[in-house]
């Protein structure tokens, strides 16, 4: 079966029955890409690319860098970018018409965060680009498995088991846990975010529209710890589909000693474990040591380069990045 070769202008915009294969995520959805694009992350204009073959539509929410280079649709917010589709048939073959229509319009594509590249990489291939796929990045997440929360706990590293049970039972620390979104918990939050060893926070407008949309979907989870009564820690987290995603956590560097950021955690690992009922917890990208202590899985995050050997402005990047490429593996 061969999709259809139409090409479709820039003239339909993502649905919002659209979804990904496999478990859904926050990053998967149109709401997400609409909020990227209205808080001006869309560069110089927005492309939502698709192919059709039969009764399914491909999908994939791309920006203009310049003119003939496009990016997909993200931000340092987005734990991943991946086609999405409507209907139901052939996945694969939906991949390949997006593809095919792309390079009637782009000389280049450049896809980031990608955690599972090998389908969109194939279906760009089988279309005729030229794809340089590079390992750009890290991604830490929890499969529990059969696992209860305290058949995961138990096997955490010593450690970290201790400094819980060490600090829990002093009861300097005050946790409270939240499902809705609330306007003081959130000011909170930004405060210390702000007197955290954290750079200053690269959209806070963008971040708080999420969260409040995230709270009217009843996916928000929010954890604050106090000493005195003073804010001291803040975590937000979203639940989905069996998966719990991590956004952002932060703590107040003299409270340390305490450690109220990671009793927080602890108690938002229990809750979404056992109240909940997850089965996949998502650290989000990097590389930061202290995730390899709450979770057992890590995977590269990669880079797609893709360039258009129709378009000659696209051959100079290309052989660069391939001679990049090349260099890196004598060296």
């Amino acid at each position: 079966m061969q999709g259809n070769g139409e090409h479709h202008a820039n003239d339909e915009r993502l649905p919002a029955t659209a979804r990904a294969a496999g478990f859904a995520s926050p990053f998967d959805r149109a709401a997400w890409f609409d909020l990227l694009e209205a808080y001006g992350f869309a560069g110089q204009g927005r492309v939502d690319a698709h192919g059709r073959a039969g009764g399914v539509t491909a999908w994939l929410p791309l920006r203009i860098e310049r003119p003939g280079e496009v990016a997909g649709l993200t931000n340092w917010y987005s734990f991943a970018i991946r086609p999405l589709y409507t209907g139901d048939g052939d996945h694969e073959t939906a991949r390949r018409a997006l593809s095919q229509n792309l390079r009637r319009t782009a000389g280049r594509l450049t896809l980031y965060p990608v955690s599972e590249p090998d389908e969109l990489t194939a279906a760009l291939r089988a279309a005729g680009w030229w794809v340089k796929v590079t390992p750009a990045g890290d991604r830490h997440w929890l499969d529990l498995g059969d696992m209860d929360h305290d058949a995961w706990w138990t096997s955490r590293p010593g450690a970290l088991r201790s400094t819980v049970q060490r600090k829990a039972k002093k009861g300097i620390v005050d946790i409270q846990l939240l499902i809705a979104f609330d306007d003081g918990s959130w000011a909170a939050y930004e405060q210390i975010y702000a007197a955290s060893w954290k750079p200053e926070e690269g959209h806070p407008a963008l971040l708080r529209a999420f969260a409040e949309a995230e709270s009217a979907r009843g996916t928000l989870r929010m954890g604050l710890a106090r000493i005195d009564g003073i804010p001291v820690a803040a975590q937000f987290w979203t639940v989905e589909d069996g998966t719990a995603y991590i956004h952002k956590l932060a703590h107040v560097e003299d409270s340390l000693k305490a450690s109220p950021g990671t009793l927080l955690s602890a108690a938002l690992f229990r809750h979404v474990i056992e109240v909940d009922g997850i089965k996949r917890i998502d650290f989000g990208t990097g590389n930061d040591g202290y995730k390899r202590d709450w979770m057992n899985r890590h995977d590269p995050l990669w880079r797609i380069e893709a360039f258009n050997p129709s378009r000659l402005a696209a051959w100079g990047p290309a052989l660069k990045a391939f001679a990049r490429s090349q260099l890196r593996k004598e060296s």
